[in-house]
């Protein structure tokens, strides 16, 4: 299903969430590519000490500010609640800070998941090319293998954070999920494998940076939280 020449994606029913916290510099192109997509993207700044979101709202952003910081997971949830209270959203984007995704591949997106009919469509990053920092090659395919083994799915990226989740699905997210920090990606992509809602992937571009100083990623301690995430749902 394409879009035409007179649909735009304000028109199609999504909006976008930008998770925020001290990116620096590198959230305002985010957002400026993001908003010549639509206009329906929402700023989560979780409690960001470095003025990095100041100003963005003139620029056309919606900006949510918490405080203190709390963590990706509770920022992701605000900005879907904030996306959900427009009637009209029918699917939402989460996309990351720090400049890893290209907002002019949100159109393809989402064809994808609406061909798809996917509840939960996951940008998937390739982790085989000489860039690809090893611990992230590393993190994801243990990640991936754990979730094949225990849900029986086959998921390449299940870390990615450029994803677009379905309305349906987020209301049964938020009716469900707590909010933490990078785990809260695994939980709900796990929640989505063990329910009754469609899991789609389709290949995205990323950059890579091995010492990307705008990433907060904790490599032994959010990789523990998201792999007590993938047992704790697989005991229930």
């Amino acid at each position: 299903m394409g879009e035409s020449e007179t649909d735009t994606l304000d028109d199609r029913g999504i909006a976008v969430v930008v998770p925020c916290y001290n990116a620096g510099d590198r959230v305002r192109p985010v957002i400026e590519s993001l908003l010549q997509q639509t206009t329906r993207v929402i700023v989560v700044d979780d409690g960001s000490s470095d003025g990095c979101t100041d100003g963005l709202d003139s620029g056309g952003a919606r900006v949510v500010k918490l405080d203190p910081n709390q963590g990706k997971g509770f920022a992701m949830l605000r900005g879907f609640q904030e996306a959900l209270a427009d009637t009209a959203v029918t699917y939402v984007a989460i996309v990351d800070a720090d400049g890893q995704h290209d907002a002019t591949e949100l159109p393809r997106l989402l064809d994808a998941a609406i061909a798809a009919d996917a509840d939960l469509l996951i940008g998937s990053r390739t982790f085989d090319g000489p860039e690809v920092p090893w611990r992230s090659r590393f993190g994801n395919k243990l990640t991936a293998f754990m979730t094949k083994l225990l849900y029986g799915h086959a998921i390449g990226d299940t870390q990615s954070g450029y994803r677009l989740h379905s309305r349906r699905f987020l209301i049964e997210v938020l009716s469900s999920l707590e909010g933490g920090r990078y785990e809260t990606e695994m939980a709900i992509l796990v929640k989505a494998l063990r329910g009754d809602f469609k899991v789609a992937t389709e290949p995205i571009q990323t950059i890579y940076e091995e010492d990307n100083a705008s990433s907060h990623f904790n490599k032994l301690r959010d990789t523990f939280r998201i792999s007590r995430v993938l047992f704790s749902f697989w005991r229930k």
